[in-house]
């Protein structure tokens, strides 16, 4: 009879067991499938650095550039013989399903550190919704093969590869696109209409990257008058570093000419994210940062003219100053407290190997001496000329040359000389608006000759001017969403308040001339050139 006891405990025993283990699993996979899916995603965020290949404690390379360029060489078959084979390989159904990374990232996202802002509302509003013309293959700046996975061979021989020929793959499911470094994603999203989409995912990652991932190596930039060095980080990116040279509140004196001003890196800072409002995208991303001179400039760089010019000031401060055209000596000499830098990191763009750029002289370029007056300073009727000259005959590059200047003049920008498209692209593409460190250098006066193309044209794009309308009305008051969108940088205030008001003012200037032009042509229509079509348009001006 005990016996027969003890048998029966045992089993109910054994079948309590098992039916605990059954209630565990069920409660897990209950547990999985209720999770949202961006929570479950947390979880891998910690193992992206080892799922994008980033190495730890690797040693820097003397050949970085180099590098950099062959990465891109080995995932484009853009501008070069792999376009043609890259075409084939990703032209079949596999090729479509391969692509499904690089499509998302175009995707209506709003970037979650704009929302319930009042940047969150601009970028909902109609005119920041206009649909752009479909980007076909030859309108993308590189044309990869969608299906190719990249990664760091295991070896740690620091090299990137074709993910055929790698040691250390990424896990079953993930995309090609999801192995690419986010600087990387950058560069593939490049095409004929734009830097980067209006509302890009990626943005807020790679302004991060900017701000915050280690710096390997350091070397001065070639050429130029000021100082600027290329900072590369683990995964193979690169950054141009423009450091602080004046404090926020400090403005460039009337006397000044404009090229003997100094290169500020707020105003690249702050130039970025007002291209962004106005909705040109036409500024590579840049991020404010603060540098350590001995560990992450003295201690790792690998040229030597730089290596040079350190040393201790008498306020026992750590100081350099490279070697450059006009402003690199110990008299400009840059110094941290003590060692502490603040400057701005711009992404650069690719390598102009793989990706050409082409250097275009502006019309309207200042003639650069301290007595003579460029062309279009002494004749009103220069626009006529330039409207016969190609490529601004035909097209919109005129019209972007515009954009152009109107972006400069609310920042007080004098120093627009040239300015570079992608060759790819022809003359039907958009302007980079690049090198933007003498903008925001004043606030009490507004340099009218910088709107001269806008003036003697009187020409600009419909979309270009409704923005400015909207922009220019309480809810969306431009000074107020620009104050926002700095905010969120590491450097904040990045600029001092006098100069977001100086925004609110000379927006006011540029409607003016708007309307200055209206009033006195006989064709309105050539002053409000249509880029958008009817949908979003009333005749009064009002935006659906």
């Amino acid at each position: 009879m005990r016996r027969q006891l003890q048998t029966l405990v045992q089993r109910k025993f054994k079948v309590f067991l098992l039916l605990l283990l059954l209630l565990a699993l069920l409660l897990h996979v209950t547990m999985d499938l209720a999770l949202p899916s961006t929570r479950r995603l947390c979880s891998c965020d910690a193992k992206a650095p080892k799922a994008l290949g980033t190495p730890t404690g690797s040693p820097v390379l003397a050949s970085l550039e180099k590098l950099s360029l062959r990465i891109l060489q080995d995932f484009s078959g853009s501008n070069g013989s792999l376009e043609k084979s890259s075409q084939l390989q990703g032209a079949g159904p596999e090729g479509k399903d391969g692509d499904v990374g690089i499509q998302n990232r175009h995707e209506d996202v709003s970037p979650a550190w704009a929302k319930g802002s009042k940047l969150a509302a601009l970028f909902e509003h109609p005119l920041y919704n206009i649909p752009l013309p479909e980007v076909k293959d030859k309108d993308k700046l590189f044309v990869i093969n969608p299906t190719e996975k990249f990664s760091l061979r295991s070896s740690g021989s620091d090299e990137w590869v074709s993910s055929s020929k790698a040691e250390m793959v990424l896990p079953t499911g993930k995309t090609a696109y999801d192995t690419y470094p986010t600087w990387l994603k950058f560069h593939v999203g490049i095409n004929r209409y734009e830097l980067y989409p209006r509302r890009d995912p990626l943005m807020p990652s790679l302004l991060q990257d900017l701000a915050t991932m280690k710096i390997v190596s350091s070397v001065q930039k070639s050429g130029g008058t000021q100082l600027k060095l290329i900072m590369t980080f683990p995964n193979y990116g690169q950054a141009l570093f423009k450091p602080m040279k004046q404090s926020r509140d400090q403005e460039t004196p009337a006397d000044f000419f404009y090229f003997s001003d100094f290169e500020r890196h707020n105003a690249e800072i702050a130039a970025f994210h007002l291209d962004r409002i106005l909705d040109f995208r036409r500024i590579p991303p840049v991020s404010g940062r603060l540098v350590n001179i001995t560990k992450e400039i003295r201690d790792i760089t690998t040229d030597k003219k730089l290596a040079k010019t350190f040393f201790i000031s008498p306020a026992g401060n750590v100081c350099f100053y490279g070697e450059c055209s006009y402003y690199c000596s110990t008299e400009h000499a840059l110094c941290g407290k003590p060692d502490q830098l603040e400057g701005s990191m711009a992404a650069l763009l690719p390598d102009k190997a793989l990706a050409k750029r082409r250097s275009w002289r502006s019309p309207w370029r200042r003639s650069y001496h301290k007595s003579k007056k460029a062309e279009w300073e002494l004749d009103p009727n220069y626009c006529t000329q330039v409207r016969r000259t190609p490529p601004y005959d035909s097209g919109h590059r005129l019209l972007d040359l515009i954009d152009m200047a109107v972006l400069d003049f609310l920042m007080g920008n004098m120093d627009r000389h040239h300015y570079e498209t992608f060759e790819k692209f022809g003359n039907d593409t958009f302007l980079l608006h690049l090198d933007n460190g003498r903008g925001f250098g004043t606030h009490s006066r507004d340099e009218m000759s910088i709107l001269a193309p806008l003036q003697q044209c009187c020409s600009i794009k419909k979309s270009t001017y409704l923005r400015l309308r909207l922009l220019a009305t309480e809810p969306y008051r431009l000074s107020e969403l620009l104050r926002e969108a700095l905010a969120a940088d590491c450097l904040a205030p990045v600029l001092a308040e006098p100069h977001l008001q100086a925004l609110d003012r000379r927006l006011g200037k540029v409607l003016a001339a708007v309307r200055h032009c209206l009033a006195t042509a006989a064709q309105p229509h050539q002053v409000l050139v249509d880029d958008i079509g009817a949908w979003l348009w009333h005749g009064d001006g009002d935006v659906m």
